[in-house]
């Protein structure tokens, strides 16, 4: 799945690439979620990696053997150089995630407005806590802001949806 933007600086990612050679089918809501994640992360994103004299920047994001593969890549198609992190400190943090959103989805049906806002702020919370780990485990190697993380994350999260 590609998609892209027009608008392009030094730093910043102007195309995204999922590897979504494991897909599964996912729920409407998680396609929207992408999709959302993708738009956003286009649309307004900071992305340095560490030694580069700029981009913008292709980005594909993969899952490989218990490992997040960040393969950067100068808009035009020169390699720029692969950033790869082990999953496991993301386990829990995307799991817990997973349990939240669907709370979350099923609240927005039936549950009381106050109830949905409750979940929402576990759900942003958690959302806030992976995107910070993912800062942390980039340190030194790439460096994003808060926004940018956020939007990777989501992303990570469904790259992490295996059949």
């Amino acid at each position: 799945m590609s998609e892209g933007a027009g608008t392009q600086s030094s730093f910043r990612i102007v195309e995204v690439h999922l590897d979504e050679s494991a897909a599964v089918r996912r729920s409407p809501d998680i396609e929207h979620e992408r999709k959302v994640a993708i738009f956003d992360l286009l649309e307004d994103n900071s992305f340095h990696p560490e030694g580069s004299a700029g981009g913008p920047y292709v980005l594909r994001l993969a899952i490989e053997e218990n490992r997040l593969i960040f393969d950067i890549r100068v808009a035009g198609g020169a390699e720029h150089g692969k950033v790869m992190l082990s999953l496991t400190p993301f386990r829990r943090i995307i799991k817990d995630y997973f349990l939240i959103c669907e709370s979350y989805y099923e609240a927005i049906k039936t549950a009381s407005l106050s109830r949905i806002e409750a979940i929402d702020m576990g759900r942003r919370g958690l959302h806030n806590e992976g995107s910070d780990l993912l800062r942390e485990r980039l340190k030194g190697k790439i460096e994003l802001d808060l926004d940018t993380a956020r939007r990777l994350f989501t992303l990570i999260c469904v790259l992490h949806i295996r059949g």
